[in-house]
């Protein structure tokens, strides 16, 4: 691969590969948020139910974040390029047929497809980048711009979708197309095929199988809950089902020659708080984008496009500053920014708790979306730096599967947990139940303060590696 040090100017290839990246983790972070704002559309057009159509935003997380850890082991070992780029035409090909086909059936299938390959290209795309820059400045300005353009692209995918839907929903599906297909034509060029530095040993089949199986299992379960009911048998089964198999996926990583997961990797603090952080960071977010959706199309009535505008301040603002984060961690160390980062979250749900029938654009909606958007600019990078910092080069695809599992499961139990209350909200003020489904991510958020605020101690000791059974002293 090409290689950079700390002291190497970038060169246009550099550039090139980093761009090339940067537009495939665009296009991923857009699908998960950019179908939103549609749904009433595609519901109309193809005559889906309520239960079916959440399944057209479920469906792709429910591949996106079973498959991950899959995704970014499989990338260690078969290559990070060869990876990317299959995983790449995969994408390509299911955001045709998504938006050509008529059938809800077949919509949701195209989700999960694309949901499956994103769940190889995110990873594989964030492991080629931990490999080329040196770890130090160069990598956190690489991941900085990197993790602006995920940020962006889930941030600005509400956006994007409401001027989109203006047009016709199908354009929501398509217009990624042509844009992946330049990213995999360059991608063949500005990604040379050199001999990489794979992980050793073969695949672990048991591994692979029990939290693969996990993995989908949980997040199925979550999304289906709250309409089969949370202590229904069903989901209480599936719940023990789930737990159960990562028993088992546990148990088989401690005694296989090559782990698909190292559980040692868990022994760092700093990879454990980012794991937590990017759960609540996303989670909370997920939950409360779902909450305003019904708020300012089916309470206040007001249009796709002017829903999406609302949110337009908070995706400006990550597009425009989390590109200078990598030289805010250098300065001021990733716990910092992110501490700061989750003290924002907490103070714009709080600031939304005051929704009511004629909100304030100057006083509520606007000041609010700037905090979410100081929030994901300060802490989504700084996350992304902190989860790979001190992991060998061969475990880079783990650490960044790792952090996207996080990401993905941490929203689809949320956003399955915010459903709940909304809908379960006995009084008969609809308001109520939004304030009451904005609390559960301003808890959340409040606690992802507090597990931010245990990080800033200066750490004693670095990352052990594969194989070391030493227990860590890292903060």
């Amino acid at each position: 691969m090409i290689s950079s040090s700390n002291e190497e100017r970038w060169n246009a290839r550099l550039w090139a590969a980093l761009a090339v990246l940067c537009a495939v983790i665009f296009l991923d972070a857009l699908d998960v948020s950019m179908v939103g704002v549609a749904l009433p559309s595609i519901q109309a057009d193809l005559g889906l139910s309520t239960s079916s159509l959440q399944w057209v935003v479920s469906g792709y997380v429910l591949g996106y974040g079973g498959l991950l850890l899959l995704g970014g082991r499989t990338a260690d070992l078969l290559g990070r390029r060869r990876v990317f780029l299959v995983a790449l035409a995969v994408f390509v090909v299911a955001s045709l047929l998504g938006g050509l086909v008529n059938d809800g059936t077949m919509l949701i299938a195209a989700r999960f497809v694309k949901g499956v390959s994103a769940a190889f290209t995110a990873p594989a795309a964030l492991s080629i980048i931990t490999t080329t820059f040196a770890e130090g400045p160069a990598r956190n300005r690489a991941l900085s711009i990197f993790t602006a353009s995920g940020a962006s692209g889930f941030s600005l995918g509400l956006v994007i979708s409401g001027f989109l839907t203006q047009l016709g929903w199908r354009w929501t599906f398509l217009m990624p197309v042509p844009v992946a297909i330049i990213a995999l034509v360059a991608a063949l060029k500005v990604l040379p095929k050199r001999r990489e530095e794979k992980a050793e040993g073969g695949h672990d089949l048991i591994g692979a199988v029990t939290i693969t199986a996990s993995m989908l299992l949980l997040v199925f379960t979550v999304v289906e809950a709250p309409n089969a009911g949370w202590f229904s048998p069903r989901t209480i089964g599936s719940l023990l089902g789930a737990a159960a198999l990562l028993a088992v996926f546990v148990l088989a990583e401690q005694r296989v020659k090559h782990p698909l997961v190292r559980l040692g990797i868990l022994r760092s603090g700093p990879i454990v708080r980012a794991n937590l952080g990017l759960v609540i960071l996303f989670g909370s977010y997920v939950g409360f984008q779902f909450v305003a959706m019904q708020y300012f199309q089916n309470f206040l009535h007001w249009s796709a496009l002017e829903t999406a505008l609302a949110f337009l301040p908070a995706g400006l603002l990550v597009a425009v500053t989390s590109t200078k984060m990598g030289s805010l961690a250098d300065r001021f160390g990733t716990g910092k920014l992110i501490a700061v980062g989750s003290a924002a979250l907490a103070g714009a749900f709080a600031l939304f708790l005051r929704l009511d029938e004629n909100p304030s654009l100057a006083t509520l909606i606007i000041p609010g979306m700037i905090l979410v958007g100081i929030a994901f600019a300060l802490s989504f990078p700084s996350l992304n730096i902190q989860a790979t910092n001190g992991v060998a080069d061969d475990e880079q695809g783990l650490a960044s599967g790792l952090l996207n599992t996080s990401g993905q499961v941490g929203g689809a139990i949320v956003l399955a947990v915010v459903t709940a209350v909304l809908t379960s909200t006995t009084s008969t003020d609809p308001l109520d139940a939004f304030h009451a489904s904005i609390t559960v991510s301003a808890i959340l958020a409040v606690v992802g303060l507090l597990i931010a605020l245990t990080g800033l101690r200066r750490p004693r000791a670095a990352l052990a590696p594969a194989g070391e059974e030493k227990v860590l002293e890292t903060v």
